[in-house]
């Protein structure tokens, strides 16, 4: 879910694809996110008064994940107009998201079969190939597939805004993030409460895998055609596959997952007024409105009438946590020349471990401690909690390190190899961004 690819404004597209300077206050960001999604999702196990009495009234896990959201907006795009072509950018994402995505599951598969875990879904081995396949995908929260771990369903909101940013990319029309923005915020707000929740994966589950991969896998190998008719057709594949499982086919409900996704158009409309390439009154104005709209979603009710819609609202404490993620995130914005803690910004360089695997040592916290810790005395449960968060932390340092890093380092070798081999194809390619665009 988060990344490592941060930039300054002044980074040249194109250039230095992997050696950008980084941003510490993002990483501080990022770093508190991933501790509070942690402290979320220990309240069950450790700390279940705190569960009854404030979760009501501010939703914590919603607030750590849309701060990522907010910051993926803001890096993401900016990532893939550096690197200057789709199959360069998505080299790098593979190489940055499945190797300890890979680790995760893997013990997520041994610690259900040894009993020490909450163990997998059931309804993983009900069609363990479809399952597996379209968690391959990343896309599962959006395919009907219960995720393995439940911090899996933010990655399938992250893939479709990747697929949604290179398709824009592709058409060369990645410089409208703020009206995109608001065009889904705008949906959710409206729309979202008579959309359809999981239809099509009610009506033909597996088939709506099947097509999914073949849209996804053919749409992304058509963007990065040298024809352009081609790609056009890319575009429209790409973008019709993304459009239709966020209305058509979501888990958690059309209202979030539109508001997840302006949320991030969002952030990558705030890095282009920093930047520059937007006029500061028009993407101010448009900005503000989607946090509104978005926030005015949360409140509202499904319409009990709408086929298949999701019954659930999302209510005032979702509200709350969105709109303390958007303050947080404009915080860091204001504060990003300050010093960071030191504590954070580690805790940001490791929090695509930290959130893959976290869940995993509460579970096996939670059956060392007797499957009710939450009974124990305070003392008792305090030592629980420090011996949690101790390994937390050492087990991601240590995937960072052994894992995360040498596949980046991976990657920049493979994209590297491209990079020299396409430097003169480069210009004559549309799909190729080489120069900065005037602001709109």
């Amino acid at each position: 879910m988060p990344t490592n690819t941060l930039t300054s404004p002044e980074t040249r597209i194109g250039t230095h694809p992997d050696r950008a300077p980084r941003m510490d206050s993002l990483d501080a960001l990022r770093g508190l996110a991933a501790l509070v999604v942690v402290f979320e999702h220990s309240l069950d196990v450790l700390l279940p008064e705190v569960r009854e009495t404030a979760s009501p009234w501010f939703d914590f896990g919603r607030y750590g994940v849309f701060v990522f959201f907010l910051v993926s907006g803001y890096v993401v795009p900016s990532s893939l107009e550096r690197r200057g072509g789709v199959e360069r950018f998505w080299v790098g994402r593979a190489f940055r998201l499945y190797p300890a995505w890979a680790v995760s599951a893997a013990l997520a598969l041994l610690l259900g079969a040894a009993g020490v875990s909450y163990g997998l879904p059931a309804a993983l081995g009900d069609r363990p190939w479809a399952s597996a396949l379209a968690h391959l995908t990343m896309m599962q929260d959006l395919l009907g597939v219960p995720n393995a771990l439940n911090v899996y369903w933010t990655l399938s909101y992250e893939m479709v805004f990747y697929l949604l940013v290179t398709a824009m990319f592709v058409a060369g029309v990645h410089r409208s993030s703020a009206r995109v923005a608001l065009g889904f915020g705008v949906g959710a707000a409206i729309l979202g409460v008579a959309l359809p929740s999981g239809l099509l994966a009610s009506r033909w589950p597996g088939g709506t895998i099947l097509v999914a991969v073949v849209f996804l896998v053919g749409g992304l190998a058509a963007m990065a055609s040298p024809r352009r008719g081609v790609r056009r057709v890319g575009v429209a594949v790409v973008a019709a596959l993304a459009l239709g499982l966020l209305v058509l086919n979501s888990r958690i409900g059309a209202i979030e997952s539109l508001c997840v996704i302006a949320t991030m158009f969002a952030g990558t409309a705030v890095r282009g007024v920093q930047d520059g390439r937007l006029r500061v009154r028009p993407a101010v104005a448009t900005i503000s409105v989607v946090a509104v709209f978005t926030l005015v979603a949360g409140l509202r009710a499904p319409t009990p009438w709408a086929l298949h819609a999701n019954p659930n609202p999302l209510g005032l404490d979702w509200s709350v946590a969105v709109g303390a993620a958007w303050l947080t995130f404009l915080a860091a914005l204001l504060l990003r020349d300050r010093p960071m803690p030191r504590a954070l910004v580690w805790s940001g360089l490791v929090s695509y471990s930290l959130y893959l695997l976290h869940p995993l040592v509460i579970q096996v916290v939670w059956h060392a401690a007797g499957r009710e810790p939450g009974t124990l005395p305070g003392f008792v449960r305090l030592a629980w909690g420090v011996l949690l968060v101790t390994v937390v932390l050492g087990s991601e340092g240590l995937t960072h390190r052994y894992v995360e890093l040498p596949a980046q380092r991976a990657g920049r070798r493979l994209t590297a190899r491209t990079l020299r081999g396409s430097t003169r194809a480069a210009g004559s390619r549309p799909w190729n961004v080489t120069a900065s665009p005037p602001r709109r």
